[in-house]
């Protein structure tokens, strides 16, 4: 028997509208909400038309699947484009910051501008009390304020992609996979047979989908040839455009292992945008892949306001243990702020998000600058 935790919200919804994407995690939390008693409307997000009949892109079979499940579970659905706010507000972002040299996430864009602005607009309009996505991770309202809190299953704790979103996106959400596993989530797919029960996780760019990323990215950005050379200035290669390469990469750079005799892989190290040079070095840990300090901008606080200067923790990257730091004002405005480590910190990327927390506390973050 399956033991469901009631969701809380200091509004006590009752018409929530769920993003469902075909996937099981959408599917289970749907599932989650009708058993707590729930008026519970599926919503599926079409965002993006490009390619739309090509191989990778899975649309109209994640359409059937969210058809199935809903069909299972007893809850209407309905299917809504957002093709052109994604265009607009994500993808074009995207291309500027490649374009600029840069390595932007986005996933964390995506959700502040679709999933929890255009996506929350429209639930809004249908009478919903509140959303909910298949998101790990979770809220608590505390004194008149809304948290984000990293998910108990720390292997799936998705508020590094969430950590942008404002106290008003926040208020009316409901994240039922927070505090369950995700192995917990898989047994429930399988006990109530949905159809996409065994269905592989979604790791490809936001509503892009899995595709060659090298060969997508051409599509949209030119070819710029330059130097590939080492720390040392040696010309060891040449590159097909600096968009291409993000810092750390280690496959995909063209290089062997015997450049200098030595054997160690080749990491792309820095990006000279300005001479068009992609600078590469032997060895994980390499002095130009290791940083103590990071700066970054465009900062964005759950609370409203940023944190004191102090002591916290910090990701530069998903998938990335927190890291001890301390947080001081930055020097590019207002809304910049530097992070310092005691350990150093490998491949900082500029364009990334370094999000940081107070324990489970997810407080906000920014883009990563220098």
């Amino acid at each position: 028997m399956l033991t469901i935790k009631p969701l809380k919200s200091p509004k006590y919804p009752t018409k929530v509208v769920i993003g469902m994407s075909g996937g099981v995690d959408s599917s289970v939390a749907a599932w989650m909400l009708k058993e707590q008693g729930y008026e519970v409307i599926g919503l599926f997000m079409k965002n993006w038309e490009d390619d739309d009949n090509d191989e990778y892109c899975s649309a109209r079979q994640d359409w059937l699947d969210v058809v199935s499940v809903a069909d299972l579970i007893g809850i209407d659905v309905e299917a809504v484009n957002f093709a052109a706010e994604y265009r607009e507000r994500v993808f074009a972002d995207f291309l500027r910051e490649y374009a600029a040299g840069r390595t932007p996430n986005p996933d964390v864009l995506c959700n502040a501008e679709i999933k929890f602005k255009a996506f929350l607009d429209h639930a809004m309009s249908l009478g919903a009390d509140a959303i909910a996505t298949g998101h790990y991770a979770r809220v608590r309202h505390e004194a008149g304020k809304v948290q984000l809190l990293k998910a108990v299953d720390a292997s799936k704790d998705q508020s590094y992609f969430l950590h942008r979103l404002t106290q008003s996106q926040l208020a009316n959400v409901l994240f039922p996979l927070g505090e369950i596993p995700k192995t917990e989530v898989r047994k429930i797919a399988e006990k109530i047979a949905l159809p996409n029960a065994r269905k592989k996780d979604s790791t490809g760019i936001c509503f892009i989908g899995e595709r060659p990323f090298r060969e997508f990215l051409n599509r949209y950005l030119p070819t710029t040839p330059g130097p590939i050379k080492t720390p040392e200035g040696k010309v060891v290669g040449e590159h097909m455009g600096l968009a291409f390469f993000t810092l750390g990469q280690r496959k995909g750079i063209g290089l062997g292992g015997s450049q200098d005799g030595n054997g160690d892989a080749w990491y792309v190290a820095r990006k000279d945008v300005a001479n068009n040079t992609l600078y590469v070095a032997q060895g994980h840990e390499h002095p130009w892949l290791l940083a103590n300090r990071l700066e970054a901008i465009d900062a964005s606080w759950v609370a409203g306001s940023a944190p004191t200067s102090g002591n916290y923790s910090a990701k530069t990257r998903y998938r990335q243990t927190d890291s001890a730091c301390a947080i001081s004002d930055g020097k590019e405005g207002p809304l910049s702020f530097e992070l310092r480590f005691p350990d150093a910190q490998w491949a900082v990327t500029p364009g990334q998000s370094a999000v940081l927390y107070d324990g489970d506390v997810c407080l906000g973050g920014g883009i990563i600058s220098a």
